[in-house]
């Protein structure tokens, strides 16, 4: 029993494979939701991202025709972008909920806008590249109101990047005879590797709850 788990779990592309060949052109539609719903909504925030690109991209390397890398990168690059706007825009929109001021009162957002009319720049480019916290810093973005065209023009360079280097991550090592032959294996470690500042930040959260001020 162990055993045949165990092999599934390292054979698990060869049972996608008809899945994705099932789906056919509905799989660009099914990977566009679940980026534009791990970008946009935060309640998503669990999805992956970035390990989903690079396996995608992967595969379709490995495929050739079964998926088409022509089509992935720009389902990603508007999945995300507008994901993002989305997020922003119900970030931008908060105040209008009754306990909004409760939460976040007028000092704590007048810090919050300072510090995005500041740094909001690079915050929003390069926090991108953090799993979980990407998908929070739009949100954080509108609700501080910083600028729009300035978020907008950040928030394009960083997807830019981010589908761009995965994309190309994934193509890439889609080439090679190692990677076709233990492509289950390496996804796994990949997606551990991704989860790991995900649970960093979980368990010092919970660390810092339990610890009680001296």
């Amino acid at each position: 029993m162990i055993s045949q788990f165990l092999f599934y779990l390292t054979h698990f592309h060869l049972y996608l494979l008809p899945l994705v060949e099932t789906l056919g052109g509905w799989i660009y539609v099914t990977l566009f939701i679940l980026i534009f719903m791990e970008t946009g909504l935060v309640v998503f925030a669990f999805l992956p991202g970035e390990s989903l690109i690079i396996f995608t991209s992967t595969l379709a390397a490995l495929t050739g025709s079964t998926l088409d890398i022509r089509i992935l990168v720009p389902v990603f690059f508007f999945a995300a972008l507008i994901g993002d706007t989305v997020n922003y825009e119900i970030g931008r929109n908060l105040h209008r909920l009754p306990f909004f001021k409760r939460i976040l009162p007028a000092e704590k957002l007048e810090k919050a806008h300072a510090y995005f009319e500041k740094h909001g720049g690079k915050t929003v480019m390069f926090g991108r590249f953090v799993p979980l916290i990407r998908t929070f810093i739009p949100l954080i973005s509108g609700t501080a109101h910083m600028n729009y065209k300035k978020f907008c023009l950040y928030n394009l360079l960083g997807v830019l990047l981010w589908v761009a280097l995965g994309a190309s991550l994934g193509y890439f090592f889609g080439q090679f005879d190692f990677v076709k032959q233990n492509f289950s294996l390496i996804f796994i470690m990949l997606a551990l590797i991704m989860a790991i500042p995900g649970i960093v930040i979980t368990l010092y959260r919970m660390l810092r709850g339990n610890v009680s001020p001296s």
